[in-house]
């Protein structure tokens, strides 16, 4: 668990110990300018964090990050200007600290934003898009992990006595970390059922008949599949509410690759059967036509607009069902990092 490290009170700080010069004439001065400084970057860090579980907005996320990051640079210009207290080299590692995490900030979060825009195009993106954001979070956290043993090592080197306390934001920052963990394994678990989902509306979109009836017995096998893998994840604290809507949302795939897309297909097969027939009845010259060319083209009309009524109510029974469950998971996201994640 994090920690916060606090200096003992039988520790006296010489109130006139900063000078305009930001010079210091004792070590826990310098420690205690050093730690405020740090502070203000863990809150606005812990703003960051709030941003990605309570906003949907990616504008809002980014401002949030670029907020940390100009934080950032105002530390360590500060700290670079002031004097470390007898020349002690803790200041080079605070800056060294420092400009480790401006530079996760600005380059690898900044990968991670462009990484999120083509996450949705196939299973093997969206996988690399969260590894490659528990990756930058994980080095973040041993980036203060770091700072950590350095503060400790100046204070014992300047006989500081140290009180360790549990911080608000130290236990926020943990409760975060274990709370992404477990919601992007259900995501994840989630999102390798979907992309065939995708994959099969592409097939509907080109009309093609063999990918449609191929995604969709993938889209069936891989949402069983999906439906026992969550079995594999621990819940977190017994909340089953992103599992339960998870397992309905599976359902639903199933329902829509075994039951409506046949009659999807039917359809399609035969309205393309019709048109093969309409185009050659309207290549014959109409002396040409045969009663029984005509007969058969006008009880085809009759099957085809009968068709085009189920596949109609089909298509409108599976929109709105997937519009539901999708809305609930969307929820049950959402309500899930709104009551674990901290947001004050």
């Amino acid at each position: 668990m994090k920690k916060r490290l606090l200096l003992i009170a039988c520790c006296y700080i010489i109130s006139n110990h900063v000078a305009s010069s930001q010079t210091f004439n004792d070590p826990v001065a310098y420690l205690e300018f050093v730690a405020n400084e740090q502070n203000n970057i863990t809150k606005t860090m812990w703003q960051y964090t709030k941003a990605i579980a309570h906003s949907k907005s990616d504008r809002t996320i980014e401002n949030k990050r670029n907020t940390v990051i100009k934080s950032l640079q105002r530390a360590i210009a500060k700290i670079e200007k002031a004097e470390s207290f007898n020349n002690d080299y803790f200041k080079e590692k605070v800056l060294d600290n420092l400009k480790l995490n401006e530079s996760l900030m600005k380059n690898e979060y900044e990968k991670i934003i462009d990484m999120k825009e083509v996450a949705e195009q196939s299973y093997d993106a969206m996988e690399a898009y969260v590894l490659a954001r528990e990756m930058a979070d994980k080095k973040m956290t041993e980036a203060q992990q770091i700072y950590e043993a350095n503060y400790i090592a100046y204070a014992a080197r300047h006989q500081i006595k140290l009180l360790e306390s549990e911080t608000d934001l130290g236990k926020k920052m943990e409760i975060s970390s274990k709370v992404f963990d477990y919601y992007n394994k259900m995501y994840l678990a989630f999102f390798k059922v979907y992309i065939n989902e995708i994959y099969l509306f592409d097939a509907i979109e080109r009309n093609d008949i063999s990918a449609m009836q191929q995604n969709a017995n993938a889209l069936s096998e891989a949402a069983k599949e999906g439906k026992d893998s969550l079995s594999n994840i621990e819940l977190y604290k017994n909340d089953t509410s992103i599992l339960q809507a998870t397992h309905k949302a599976f359902d639903f795939f199933i329902e829509e690759a075994n039951d409506k897309m046949p009659i999807l297909i039917d359809f399609l097969v035969k309205n393309s059967d019709f048109e093969t027939l309409q185009q050659t009845l309207e290549n014959t010259p109409e002396r040409k036509r045969s009663k029984e060319q005509i007969d058969d083209y006008n009880n085809k009309v009759k099957d085809i607009n009968k068709a085009v009524k189920v596949y109609n109510e089909t298509n409108e029974i599976l929109n709105k069902k997937r519009q539901e469950v999708m809305n609930d998971l969307s929820i049950a996201n959402q309500k899930f990092l709104g009551k674990h994640i901290p947001n004050d």
